[in-house]
């Protein structure tokens, strides 16, 4: 420490945190002080003398990983970034919730330096934490603790502990035992409507040693720091996950609203903010601190990973060379495994979710960063690794996970793996139970994490379960979503290629397969562009059948009557709208000429199918119960029904 601060109390930046914690919801006209101020404690002691961090490099490999569940707190984070130098300023403090600012209203990965998850919607970053533990774990087993041995920290609130996406999240880790994880429960008793008690009578504390976890009750020790040191350290000693318990006092030390569910969400006022800035003893002005503390916070607590760091690339200096250890942390394969990819002959037939489980056989070994689970549907879905063995507590190198039935915990796990980083995590389950998983898949895009989410049983065809499970409406919902890539295989070829741009692509994907058999019509190419020709006229054609999914066979053979009756029609897979969107315009007018109708096949809701075609073949009503060949006859997925409205479209 320089002689300029080495007369600096680190501690004295406690009331600072506080400060800011008032003054940034204050100038954004927002609220969500309150947790940030009782809290102040505990993130001082986390950075500045727990965690093991470098803000120069904050994409080390081998740094500890912070989520603040409690989202909603994200000034919190934001004064601890900026004290300890990770590249936020005083004036973005100032910018909080403002428009493009480093500091939004809560806390988002790749936007703000230091941010490892995006957070807010309650739950998901504990789950998140969650998939980062499993990550770290897999890969410490794989490579050693030479090269991998760090702890995941949590800050979550009695919200994220409500929402019933922390229960699978939680009952997981304790069955994995992931002994490098502590969650922090900040327990106020504070929501917005009021106390916990209006809604709550269970036990947390009970809840969690029931599943597993070790539970330490610490009381109310808020604000003290020694006594808050001493137990996160003691939660990296042992085996098992680990939940602290911290009573805490939202607000405080505000004379007039410690404690008192309106800190929470609404903003103090002028006068609240000078009469608690009095008690703690600093100077009434707006993000006041001290040059000398910001000075002596990054110098000690801000370097205080440098060492280790430094310790750890001179010991792992090999790990460059080693081109397992790269294609893990780029998310990739190993040189050359594209070659690998499984081709099919024209005219077999099988289901895609038989084809991606060919695929993942003839690859898997040469994807060596490729985690896969499912939701207890492995063989259903087709996502059983032949390398590497069942993850477990006692099989920490496993490949294959055993998510159980729990959807939502399975995909923030998949986002928190991916994250993490060192893991290109697939997750899977039926179509319809999307329903149980879509806010991790929004926040995987949100976040442009690389995750991949598989479904299968895609649409009416999974028949006699009947339209409980026959999803409709999701690939419209799916669609919806910004930067997220969604692949609809016709085929098997179809499969093996979407498999290779999922790998290829910098970012989340989704991949919807096929219950029933699928004849095999195309050679797989559409997937590159998103778009392509399977069947094509010798001049221009009079009318583009467009299909995706096993709906393109049904356009083939509809073809074939077609040109029967002298109706030249083309038939064009459409696999991806995303991917064909992104094409120019000469591309896309290669596929679908502007002068040609075109009408589009899908077995699923026709919402947004107007982009592309001029009338559309869909289903825009609930499945019914009967064999998956008499549901799609029924609702108009055949071979007659393409045609008459083919004829009707060219007339």
């Amino acid at each position: 420490m320089s002689a300029a601060t080495s007369n600096v109390d680190l501690a004295d930046a406690v009331p600072i945190i506080r400060g800011f914690a008032m003054d940034g919801p204050f100038a954004a006209s927002s609220g969500h002080q309150g947790t940030a101020m009782a809290l102040a404690p505990l993130a001082h002691v986390l950075y500045s003398r727990v965690m093991k961090y470098d803000p120069s490099d904050p994409h080390w490999a081998d740094r500890d990983r912070f989520v603040l569940s409690a989202g909603h707190a994200s000034i919190l984070q934001y004064s601890m970034l900026y004290l300890t130098g990770h590249g936020l300023e005083l004036d973005d403090l100032r910018d909080f919730r403002q428009f493009e600012s480093k500091t939004p209203g809560h806390p988002e990965a790749g936007h703000t330096a230091g941010v490892e998850v995006t957070t807010g919607p309650l739950g998901q970053g504990f789950g998140n934490a969650v998939g980062m533990a499993i990550a770290e774990r897999w890969l410490r087993a794989t490579f050693g603790s030479d090269a991998i041995d760090h702890h995941t920290w949590v800050i979550a609130s009695d919200g994220d502990l409500m929402e019933g996406v922390s229960h699978e999240a939680a009952e997981l880790a304790g069955h994995l035992r992931l002994g490098h994880l502590t969650v922090v429960f900040d327990d106020n008793h504070i929501t917005i409507d009021g106390e916990t008690s209006l809604a709550r009578s269970s036990s947390i504390t009970g809840r969690f040693e029931a599943y597993g976890w070790d539970v330490v009750d610490a009381g109310d020790v808020g604000d003290d720091l020694d006594r808050l040191e001493e137990l996160l350290l003691a939660s990296k000693e042992t085996e098992r996950p680990t939940l602290i318990r911290l009573r805490t006092h939202v607000g405080t030390p505000s004379p007039e609203w410690t404690d008192d569910h309106s800190a929470h969400g609404n903003p103090f006022s002028e006068e609240d903010i000078s009469r608690t800035k009095e008690v703690l003893g600093i100077p009434d002005e707006p993000f006041f601190v001290p040059g000398a503390l910001v000075e002596a916070y990054r110098e000690h607590a801000g370097r205080r990973g440098e060492e280790a760091h430094d310790a750890w690339s001179e010991r792992n200096e090999e790990l460059a060379d080693d081109p397992r250890w790269t294609a893990c942390w780029d998310q990739a394969g190993m040189p050359e495994w594209t070659a690998l990819l499984p081709e099919w002959e024209l005219g077999e037939e099988l289901a895609t979710r038989k084809a991606i489980q060919a695929v993942l056989d003839a690859v898997a070994e040469d994807v060596p960063g490729l985690l896969t689970g499912s939701a207890d549907l492995t063989g259903s879905t087709g996502t059983a690794l032949p390398v590497g063995g069942i993850h477990g507590p006692d099989h920490p190198e496993g490949r294959q996970f055993h998510f159980g039935i729990r959807e939502h915990g399975m995909g923030t796990a998949l986002v928190g793996m991916a994250a993490h980083g060192g893991v290109l995590p697939l997750g899977a389950t039926f179509f319809v139970f999307l329903d149980y998983m879509r806010p991790p898949v929004r926040l995987a895009s949100l976040s442009r994490v690389k995750a991949i989410f598989l479904f299968t049983h895609d649409s009416v065809g999974v028949g006699e379960d009947g339209p409980t499970h026959q999803p409709v409406e999701h690939l419209a919902t799916l669609r919806a979503v910004p930067d997220l890539q969604v692949l609809r295989p016709a085929d098997a070829n179809e499969v093996s290629q979407a498999f290779r741009v999922i790998v290829e692509h910098d970012g989340p994907s989704v991949l919807v397969l096929t219950r029933q058999g699928v004849k095999v019509t195309t050679d797989g190419s559409a997937v590159e562009r998103g778009a392509g020709i399977v069947v094509d006229t010798e001049g221009q054609p009079d009318v583009v059948l467009l299909g995706t999914g096993s709906e393109v066979s049904v356009c083939v053979e509809a073809a074939e009557v077609l040109a029967g009756d002298g109706v030249d029609a083309r038939v064009v897979s459409m696999p991806s709208w995303e991917r064909f969107a992104a094409q120019d315009a000469e591309v896309q007018d290669e596929i679908l000429p502007d002068d040609v109708p075109v009408l589009s096949v899908e077995a699923a809701a026709t919402l947004g199918w107007a982009r592309w075609a001029d009338d559309s073949i869909g289903i825009d009503r609930f499945g019914a119960s009967a064999p998956g060949a008499e549901v799609l006859d029924k609702l108009g997925i055949n071979v007659d029904h393409v045609v008459s409205r083919a004829r009707a479209l060219l007339e």
